[in-house]
């Protein structure tokens, strides 16, 4: 990894590009871009339109009630109720550029986000509630990018930039000290806590291609859940029930394994558990399927960022792209 990071250094300074980075620009281009809110059936393998918008959406997470889903879009959080299809600003005051990185509180009292603060543009968490009073900060230090939390709500993990390493990290939900999880060598994200939070699944580039992890909650028995000779995968998703996991993948020749960018041709993947749910929760890597692909769609950045797994494990809500004014994708 080491030996792979300096060489991109020195392709950036002879100015050598892969195919994959040859326009960037374009790339991260996402005006005019539509959205379509969906979610997927396990079962029957069917998609469910939602919404179409035309703007930019992103991440949706599921109730615990199962009765709405929150999204970002243009810095705020929203609301999509299932049964109405209404839509609501959530009021989170001056945090007014959030990301896609955001979970739910347990208690239903609101949203931790992570928002870019104006005073320096970096990413720190704050908590924002349904009821309207005041934002609360979480994480002084920044960037801090969030993905999970506890099923008690006590405690949030998070990967955050500290002395130039991305690491996985938690602190506590009131606030406090960060505990720092990983050392892996690259950029270690998306951990998130299983619903008994006892583990903590994630993905690293640390075996030289992004790909899905898990550890128990204090950091420990860090083990390899993929080994995806084509794919860079990202954000892996337990369902509550504890037996699947679904993830974002890139091919190999899209981008590096450190970036999930937008406007791809990315697929989602599934992995099944081969043991009982009495057994052990997530590890060894042996009591995992091998990662199936049950949708490929235009997206990548903003499909599927958090988790979004519905309370019956048995859909999740997801975001495909349409990009600028191409119906094709």
């Amino acid at each position: 990894m080491e030996f792979m990071t300096l060489m991109d250094k020195i392709r950036e300074q002879f100015g050598v590009s892969y195919t994959f980075e040859i326009s960037p620009g374009e790339t991260w281009n996402r005006s005019g871009d539509k959205s379509i809110l969906q979610i997927f059936d396990i079962e029957t393998g069917e998609t469910k339109v939602l919404k179409e918008f035309d703007c930019v959406i992103e991440a949706p997470n599921w109730s615990a009630d199962g009765t709405f889903l929150t999204y970002n879009s243009n810095g705020r959080i929203f609301k999509y109720a299932l049964a109405t299809g209404e839509v609501t600003t959530i009021e989170s005051h001056y945090v007014d550029n959030c990301n896609n990185d955001h979970v739910l509180d347990p208690d239903g009292s609101g949203v931790y986000v992570s928002h870019h603060t104006k005073e320096d543009g970096l990413s720190r968490i704050y908590k924002i509630y349904f009821d309207g009073r005041e934002p609360r900060l979480v994480t002084p230090l920044a960037p801090s990018y969030l993905h999970g939390i506890t099923p008690d709500g006590k405690t949030l993990a998070y990967c955050a930039e500290r002395n130039g390493s991305y690491d996985i990290y938690t602190i506590p939900a009131v606030g406090g000290n960060e505990t720092r999880l990983t050392t892996a060598f690259g950029l270690n994200d998306g951990p998130e806590y299983d619903c008994n939070g006892e583990y903590i699944w994630f993905n690293s580039e640390r075996s030289g291609r992004m790909q899905a992890f898990c550890m128990k909650a204090d950091g420990s028995e860090q083990t390899q859940m993929t080994h995806d000779l084509h794919w860079n995968t990202w954000f892996p998703h337990i369902s509550p029930d504890r037996q699947k996991v679904v993830m974002v993948a890139y091919t190999e020749t899209d981008v590096r394994p450190g970036e999930h960018v937008p406007n791809k041709n990315v697929e989602l993947r599934l992995m099944r558990r081969a043991l009982p749910v009495e057994a052990n929760c997530s590890l060894p890597a042996d009591s995992w399927s091998a990662p199936q692909t049950i949708l490929k769609l235009f997206g990548g950045q903003g499909t599927i960022n958090v988790n979004s797994w519905a309370p019956d494990s048995k859909r999740f809500a997801f975001v495909s792209y349409v990009h600028g004014n191409d119906s094709s994708n």
